[in-house]
């Protein structure tokens, strides 16, 4: 059966298709996240009853609260666990990431955090009555395979877009000539997210044309980009011993990761 395909268009006016994820690649992978929370939740009540928090549950009230401690960790794990990872690591959970699927806007941006809580909440409807059903009625009924909760976030689920390509660009031809590796420059999510759109497609835009441009006027415009880009990560540059250029590359590598989908 050919997959159902979905036409998006960015604000900035560029047309972006992309493959819809279907139930049978979203319910895989949401078995994979529950399975990793389950186990996490399973480790947790072990090291409570055998940690020294069975010391205060010899009190009275000791057992309801050890209940209420692990009870609060539970939802705040159920909920936080899909929130931060889809927002931190764009659209994706540990299952999503091993299915090839992830969560985009609608209008072919990453998620938004507001997005992530939004549609996250959401799942205690879309689990009623039992086993997600309300959910898998909706993704398997609506045109965009969305449920509740992405239909009030503005979210749909779509497959990673594969590199069709095995030939290297000549950007990739440069990247490699340099020698250079993306673990070199150590960038956490936070720092990441502070890197807009915009400052994508200026750092896009100024990396595809890098293997063409004579070095006179690479220089000058390497400087000018460097000037943009580089104070937002200024604390993980500083013992990079890069050239401004090496690290926007660099930096490149990370961010097409997070955008380039």
């Amino acid at each position: 059966m050919a997959q159902e395909q979905v036409n998006v268009k960015t604000p900035e006016y560029v047309s972006l298709q992309f493959q819809l994820a279907g139930l049978g690649s979203r319910a895989t992978a949401q078995i994979i996240d529950y399975t990793i929370i389950a186990i996490v939740e399973i480790i947790l009540l072990l090291l409570i009853i055998f940690s020294g928090i069975n010391d205060f549950i010899l009190f009275d009230e000791g057992i309801g609260y050890a209940i209420a401690f692990y009870l609060i960790i539970t939802l705040l794990l159920q909920f936080g666990y899909f929130i931060f990872l889809e927002y931190f690591w764009s659209g994706r959970t540990i299952g999503k990431r091993m299915l090839n699927i992830r969560v985009i806007q609608e209008n072919g941006h990453n998620i938004t955090f507001l997005s992530s809580i939004i549609r996250n909440f959401l799942r205690v409807v879309d689990m009623l009555p039992f086993g997600y059903l309300v959910g898998m009625i909706m993704i398997f009924s609506h045109q965009k395979h969305k449920r509740l909760g992405d239909l009030t976030a503005g979210t749909i689920v779509v497959h990673e877009r594969a590199n069709k390509s095995n030939r290297l660009s000549p950007l990739e031809k440069y990247i490699q000539k340099k020698n250079l590796q993306k673990e070199e420059l150590a960038i956490d999510a936070f720092h990441l997210k502070q890197f807009t759109n915009k400052d994508w497609r200026l750092l896009s835009t100024y990396c595809s044309r890098l293997p063409d441009i004579k070095q006179e006027e690479r220089t000058e415009l390497t400087r000018q980009i460097a000037d943009i880009l580089l104070p937002k990560i200024e604390s993980e540059v500083a013992s990079l011993h890069r050239s401004d250029e090496d690290i926007l590359l660099l930096l490149y590598l990370h961010l097409k990761e997070e955008w380039e989908f």
